[in-house]
């Protein structure tokens, strides 16, 4: 609306809606209004606007309103008062107040938007702590044991799972010097001996020791020991299960 083809009125239409003039002005914007219908249909827009923010919830302005917000609305309100005579003055002080309230209504319609399309968060199952209890027990026949060979300083923690005509075996070896091409060897009651791996013996793995999963097709109650051997046949160390 341009206030330049109406009345001085005019240019108190959005000061009248604020509920903001005295009590002669108001009847002089209603008089005003009573003849222009562009005035009529623009009050009738800002109050829809002022309607609409006023029914935003107060829970999607979660972070409050915009900083200087309302010391930005009540200064202009004053001022609108105190200039209220001069026409040009009263059109400013109403874009202040329109874009306070533009600022607020996108405000409001972007948080009421994020909280309708953010993602609800996945539900929390709550339950008991775990414990060592709860751990599923071993295979029945697993054998666990350690040794260290006296004359090489070589030693080996061993696990060894029984399956259906074969063995799983788990070693942990230290005391290996680095170069080494080590076996780990299954050895059965016949004298029968199956390999489970092979490794090379790393400069790390002769520092810190090497953890070796390995599998040999030899029936598990024929298992006697496990033997850690070198290509050159040297024994480092020997677990008996």
């Amino acid at each position: 609306m341009s206030t330049e083809q109406h009345d001085p009125s005019a240019g108190l239409v959005g000061a009248y809606v604020l509920g903001v003039l005295e009590p002669t002005e108001v009847a002089e914007v209603e008089r005003h209004l009573s003849g222009c219908a562009p005035c009529r249909l623009e009050v009738a827009e800002l109050r829809e606007l002022e309607g609409a923010l006023g029914e935003v919830p107060p829970e999607f302005l979660l972070d409050g309103p915009p900083e200087g917000g309302d010391l930005l609305l009540q200064r202009t309100l004053r001022q609108a008062r105190r200039e209220r005579g001069s026409e040009l003055v009263r059109r400013r002080a109403w874009l202040g107040v329109g874009a306070v309230a533009a600022a607020a209504a996108v405000l409001a319609v972007g948080l009421s938007l994020g909280r309708s399309t953010a993602p609800a968060p996945p539900p929390v199952a709550v339950g008991p702590a775990p414990s060592a209890t709860s751990a599923s027990p071993p295979p029945a026949g697993t054998r666990t044991a350690s040794v260290t060979d006296p004359s090489t300083g070589a030693r080996m923690t061993l696990t060894l799972t029984p399956a259906m005509g074969w063995v799983r075996v788990n070693a942990a070896v230290t005391g290996i010097a680095a170069g080494e091409r080590c076996h780990l060897v299954v050895n059965g009651r016949s004298g029968a001996k199956a390999d489970a791996g092979s490794w090379l013996v790393s400069p790390a793995g002769a520092r810190t020791g090497a953890t070796l999963d390995g599998s040999a097709l030899v029936d598990p109650g024929d298992v006697t020991s496990v033997s850690v051997v070198n290509e050159a046949g040297k024994t480092f160390v020997t677990v008996p299960v």
